[in-house]
Formats: C-alpha cells, structure tokens, sequence
C-alpha cells in the first residue's frame, strides 16, 4: 500500500513538473500562433492605427496646411528685408546707395531744423525720422503701387497662356507673349522669368525668385497649380482657366470691399488730420498763444504725449480699415 501511494505521489509530482516545463512553452507557442493567426500584437496593433490614423486624408491635409503655413512664413522672412523691397519697387540699386540717401537726408533735416533755431532734441528726432522713416515709407509705396499693377493685369496674363495652350503652344511660348505685349510690370516679370528658364532653371524655382520679387498670392496660386501639373498631369489649360475665374472673383470681392469702406476711410482721414490741422491754423493766426508749446519743456512733454496717443489713434483706425484676405 505504501510502495502504491509513493508511486502516485511520484507520477503527480512527474508530471505537475512536466506540465510546468512542457505545458507553459505550449501555451506561448499556441499564444504566439493565435496572435498570429488574428492579428498582431496590441502594440503592433497600436502602431498600424496610428500609421492609418496618419494616411488619413484629415492627416494629409493638416500636413499640407502645416507645410503651407511654414512655407508662408520663410517666404514673409525672405520678403521683408531691404534688398527684396528696393527689388518689388523695382528699384535697381543696392542698399548701401539706399543707406547713403538716408543719412543725407537726415543730416539735411537735422540742419534745416537747427537753422530753424529749434531744440537740438527736436533736430535730432526730426532728422531720425526723415532719414529712417521717410525712404522706407517711399520704397513701401512703390512696392505696393508696383504689386497693385501687377496683380491688376496677372489674369490676363493667365487667360493669355490658355489661349495659348489650347491652340497648341508650349508653356515657355506663351511666357515670352506676356512678356512681349504685357503692360509693366508684368511684361518685365515675366522676361525676367522666361530669362531665368532659358539658362537652365526649373519653373518652379524660377517662379520661386519671381515670387521674392513680387509676394503676391495670385503668384503662389500660380506656382502650386504648375507643380501639381507637372507631378501628377492632368488638363493644365483647364486648372489655369479655373485659377482665372478664382483670382477675378478675388478682385471683384477687392473692389467691392474698397467700396464698403470708402466711408471709413475718409472718416479716419479726416478724424487723423483735424488736431494737426487746428495745431498749425491756431500758430497761424495767433503765434504767442501757441508759442509756449515750442518753447517751455511742459509744452515739449505735452507735444511728445500727443504724438504718442494720435499715433496710437492711427494705428488702431488702420487696423479698422484695412481689410486683409
């Protein structure tokens, strides 16, 4: 009886380490099978939601909008220094003859002023914002004058290219015609461009150098619709002609904002230009009443405060009025 009970106890014990040893890698194994067989594990499983979450088209269309916007903001970099604002004013010359032309106008200002037997402080403010402000205001005002007469004339030169795709030029053939019988600036760009292409450059970075000289958004809708051609194909006549149709409703809907706001334009001129228009009428007519203002240090501080808050007053009417799309 005990030699039988000693042999249970033996084989449980044999085969609890069988089971232990055998039946645990068994189990993995027909685990790792089943995982297999279902699917991959809930890692794996992680990873392939997140990769189809990033195909997504919502994804793919966050990524092209953060390109875009990183796109936009290297080309405002790229836009905003003065080498590239002398070339939208169309101006040939390098920023040292510009910087040459501001301090003499500055020295000149600062002379006139002290002739003028004017505080040294008020010489000094005066010729800072003749010799800095004043040629930059200049340049900003041909930049924009220029880009205003080139944005007017940019769909027919649009139009001119459909026209002439569809009755079988090529592209360069219908750049050198915009360049040939456009008005300026236009014309001047697009030679520019067709110069570019001639020695060698891809119209995409071509079109990249026109766009420093010119940051319009007309321009960049341009430049995407002739890289999306020319990777994917497609009718390129019929995505110009759409891109016309686009950027004449963008100038219709322009026009027509101008003309909403016309009246909150002139009332902000008016508003802006009435103290110093009562200023220079009161020191017309009775000098000695206006006389302390120019000659006592309160008058100095008074007039300093003053500039301070109309030009705060300005800067908030412009943001009112100009409407940016």
């Amino acid at each position: 009886m005990t030699t039988l009970l000693v042999a249970f106890l033996a084989f449980v014990t044999i085969a609890g380490l069988g089971f232990v040893f055998a039946g645990g890698g068994g189990s993995s194994k027909v685990t790792k099978r089943a995982q297999a067989i279902v699917g991959a594990t809930p890692r794996e499983a992680r990873r392939s939601v997140a990769r189809a979450a990033a195909n997504s088209p919502e994804a793919r269309r966050k990524q092209i909008l953060k390109t875009l916007k990183e796109q936009e903001k290297q080309q405002k970099r790229a836009t905003l220094n003065l080498t590239a604002k002398l070339q939208q004013a169309g101006l040939k010359g390098n920023t040292r003859n510009f910087w040459i032309v501001s301090g003499v106008i500055a020295v000149t200002v600062v002379c006139l002023v002290l002739l003028l037997r004017q505080h040294p402080l008020v010489a000094i403010g005066a010729g800072f914002a003749a010799g800095f402000g004043l040629p930059r205001w200049v340049i900003n005002f041909l930049a924009n004058r220029r880009i205003k007469k080139f944005t007017s004339h940019f769909s027919d030169a649009i139009d001119i290219i459909v026209r002439g795709i569809k009755s079988g030029l090529p592209v360069h053939d219908c750049l050198k015609i915009i360049g040939r019988e456009s008005p300026e600036p236009l014309a001047g760009e697009f030679r520019s461009l067709v110069e570019n292409i001639g020695v060698g450059v891809s119209i995409s970075d071509a079109l990249e150098k026109m766009y420093e000289r010119m940051p319009t958004s007309e321009l960049r809708f341009f430049a995407i619709v002739l890289a999306i051609q020319q990777k994917t194909g497609g009718n390129l006549a019929e995505a110009l002609n759409n891109l016309s149709q686009v950027l004449r409703a963008r100038k219709l809907m322009r026009e027509k904002i101008k003309a909403l706001s016309s009246e909150a334009i002139a009332s902000s001129f008016i508003i802006g230009s009435l103290p110093p228009g009562v200023v220079i009428l009161i020191t017309v007519t009775t000098p000695s009443y206006m006389a302390p203002m120019f000659t006592e240090s309160r008058g100095h501080l008074m007039l300093m405060g003053a500039a301070f808050w109309m030009g705060c007053g300005i800067f908030v009417m412009r943001k009112m009025i100009n409407f940016k799309f």
